[in-house]
């Protein structure tokens, strides 16, 4: 092997970490969300994880965090629950925070 194929294979292995690492983050912000959002919505204990996963599985339909946003806020207003979307994006920003620390730390 040459200096460059052991140099593309280093490329394609970090790549592939960070993509890994990225989903991880991403999955990790969207049940941190969840489990926030259940809160908001009086969800407790067994039922608040529940919820926090169908958030989890709602980010899979596209890239992003529109569809988890979309999600949540179609259930607080289900529920009459009043918060906006600026602080929704807060929170959303807090569990980013948080997932990454996690993830870094683990």
């Amino acid at each position: 092997m040459t200096t460059f194929d052991d140099r593309e294979q280093a490329f394609e292995r970090k790549f592939a970490h960070q993509e890994k690492v990225d989903f991880a983050v991403e999955a990790r912000t969207s049940k941190l969300f969840g489990l926030w959002a259940a809160e908001k919505l009086g969800i407790t204990g067994d039922a608040a994880t529940t919820y926090a996963q169908s958030v989890v599985a709602a980010n899979l339909k596209e890239a992003g965090f529109d569809d988890i946003l979309e999600k949540v806020r179609k259930d607080f207003k289900d529920k009459g629950v009043e918060i906006s979307d600026h602080l929704m994006n807060v929170e959303l920003d807090k569990a980013l925070a948080e997932a990454r620390k996690q993830i870094q730390n683990s």
